[in-house]
């Protein structure tokens, strides 16, 4: 019988289960996301860290070979000319483990995200800057 870890409770539950090279990565890009968008609350979503804000707001995770984030479409579609320098999809990109994270780009892709979901939700109260700070 195959036995099955069970799917983390919260983020840092998350985390603890990777390497410590790779902690240090995640908590970074956490760290960013939370200093990016401080209203947004935390949670575990597709057994991924999940960050919220009237709706998803951003997911990341980590894999072998890179941190993967996932802003929806639109926040790769908004910045598309960094992001290119990436592998990614539709709805993601991938951070090389074995490159520096580029926090101020993901620092700016959630402030995108988050003005976006906050629009929707007809709230806005974050101000969104051409150059996205």
């Amino acid at each position: 019988m195959k036995s099955e870890k069970a799917p983390p409770k919260n983020i840092d539950e998350y985390i603890s289960g990777f390497p410590e090279e790779i902690r240090v990565l995640l908590e970074e890009v956490r760290k960013t996301i939370r200093d990016a968008a401080p209203e947004a609350t935390e949670t575990i979503s597709y057994q991924m860290p999940t960050f919220r804000l009237n709706g998803n707001l951003v997911h990341f995770a980590a894999f072998k070979n890179h941190i993967g984030l996932y802003p929806a479409p639109t926040g790769i579609e908004a910045f598309r000319q960094e992001l290119s320098v990436y592998r990614g999809g539709k709805g993601s990109v991938q951070f090389p483990v074995t490159d520096p994270i580029p926090l101020d780009l993901i620092t700016r892709i959630v402030r995108f995200r988050a003005v976006e979901n906050l629009e929707k939700a007809g709230k806005r109260t974050v101000k969104r800057n051409p150059d996205g700070k």
